[in-house]
C-alpha cells in the first residue's frame, strides 16, 4: 500500500496532459461519481450485491484490488486474487490479505446498515454468513463513501486528545494494536526509516518495474482499467505511457521521493502504527479489519490518512523499526499517516462483473 508521492516529480518535469481523452477529465469524474456513493438499502432487495460494492471501495497496495467475491443464499465470501498480488512491494502477501480485512470490514459494516448481521470465519480468506438483525445506520457507515488515501500535503495541526481517543480505539482489537505517535521528536526519528526505505525499493529495478505497471498516468488508462495509480490522484499532472515511463526509469530516485515524504510527514498530526500479535495471515487480516475502522473513523471526524509503509515493507528493515517501536514479539504491519487536509481526485475500482465469481 505504498502512497504514490514518486508520481510528484511527473509535475515538476512538466509533462502536461496529451490530450488521450477529448474531453479531459469528465469521463473520469463521471465514472468516479458512480463509484463513490452512498448505499441506500432501504430501496429496493438486490443487497448482496450492493454490500459487496460497499466492500470495493476498500484500499489496496497500488489499488490492485485483490479480491473476488462469491456471493450465495446467506452468505458472501471474500477471497484473495493472487493474480493481483504485488510481489516486488509485497512479498510476503500481508498486504494483500490488509485488503480483505479491509473490504470484509466494510462488508460488515454496510449489512448491519441493511439490516444484517455478519458472523465472521477465516480460512485462507473471508466467509460471512448473515442472519437478520436491527438495521444500524452508523458514522462509519456513511464514511465508507467518502474514505479516501490523501496522498498530500496536510495542514499541520495537532489534533484533541478526545478525537486520538476516538482514533485509537477504532483500530484497536483482541490481536491488533495501534501506537499513534505524535511527539515531534519520535515522529522526526520515524523519517529515517522511511529513508531506508526508500533507499532499498527504488534501488531494485524490479520493484520499480511492478510500480510502473500499476501506475495509470492519464485518464484513458484509469478509466480502462478502473484499477492502479492514477496521477491525479496525487495532485499530479497526466502525460502518455511513454513519456511516464521515461520518466520513471531515467529520472526517478530515493532522494527525491524521501523529500517528498518528509514534507508529507511533517505536515500531518501524527502517525499510526497497526501491530499483531501473530505474523500470519488471519492476523493480517485482523489487523485490515482494524486500520479500516480507523481509516472510517477518521473520515467521519473530517481527518484525512495516507499510507507510509516503506518501513514494514523492507524485509530486512522491518526488524529494526520493530525495535525502535519497542515492540517485543509483534508483528508492524501498517504505517500510516493522519491529519487535516484537502480532499483529493478518487481512485476507481472494477466493475462487480470483474469481482464476483
Amino acid at each position: 500500500m505504498l502512497q504514490a508521492a514518486c508520481l510528484g516529480g511527473l509535475v515538476a518535469s512538466g509533462l502536461g496532459s496529451t490530450g488521450c481523452s477529448l474531453k479531459r477529465g469528465q469521463q473520469y469524474e463521471a465514472a468516479a461519481e458512480e463509484t463513490w456513493h452512498e448505499s441506500d438499502f432501504t430501496k429496493g432487495s438486490d443487497f448482496y450485491r450492493e454490500l459487496v460494492r460497499c466492500a470495493t471501495l476498500a484500499p489496496s497496495s497500488h489499488n490492485t484490488q485483490p479480491w473476488t467475491f462469491k456471493v450465495q443464499p446467506g452468505a458472501i465470501s471474500v477471497l484473495p486474487d493472487y493474480s493481483r498480488r504485488c510481489p516486488q512491494v509485497d512479498p510476503d502477501d500481508h498486504h494483500l490479505f490488509v485488503s480483505l480485512g479491509c473490504a470484509a470490514e466494510n462488508l460488515s459494516i454496510a449489512a448491519s446498515a441493511a439490516g444484517l448481521h455478519g458472523r465472521v470465519s477465516f480460512q485462507d480468506g473471508c466467509r460471512m454468513e448473515f442472519e437478520p438483525a436491527i438495521r444500524e445506520s452508523t458514522a462509519l457507515f456513511h464514511a465508507i463513501a467518502h474514505r479516501q488515501c490523501s496522498r498530500c500535503e496536510y495542514d499541520g495541526m495537532q489534533m484533541g486528545t478526545a478525537e486520538l481517543k476516538l482514533l485509537e480505539e477504532s483500530g484497536t482489537s483482541d490481536s491488533v494494536n495501534v501506537l499513534l505517535l505524535t511527539d515531534r521528536r519520535k515522529v522526526e526519528s520515524l523519517l529515517e526509516f522511511v529513508a531506508q526505505g526508500n533507499r532499498a525499493q527504488m534501488g531494485n529495478r524490479a520493484w520499480m518495474q511492478e510500480l510502473e505497471h500499476w501506475i495509470r498516468f492519464n485518464e484513458t488508462e484509469a478509466v480502462d482499467s478502473r484499477d492502479g495509480l492514477y496521477s491525479r490522484t496525487s495532485g499530479n499532472s497526466e502525460t502518455s505511457r511513454f513519456l511516464g515511463s521515461l520518466y520513471l526509469r531515467v529520472t526517478m530516485a530515493a532522494a527525491s521521493q524521501t523529500k517528498t515524504d518528509v514534507r508529507n510527514i511533517r505536515s500531518s498530526a501524527g502517525i499510526a502504527v497497526f501491530t499483531s500479535e501473530a505474523n500470519n495471515p488471519r492476523n493480517w487480516f485482523e489487523a485490515g479489519r482494524a486500520y479500516e475502522r480507523f481509516a472510517l473513523q477518521a473520515t467521519a471526524l473530517g481527518i484525512r490518512t495516507a499510507f507510509i509503509n516503506q518501513p514494514v515493507e523492507v524485509l530486512n528493515l522491518r526488524p529494526q523499526f520493530a525495535s525502535w517501536l519497542g515492540i517485543v514479539g509483534r508483528r508492524p504491519v501498517l504505517v500510516v499517516r493522519f491529519g487535516h487536509g484537502p480532499a483529493m481526485p478518487r481512485s476507481l475500482r472494477r466493475p462487480l462483473a470483474q469481482v464476483i465469481a
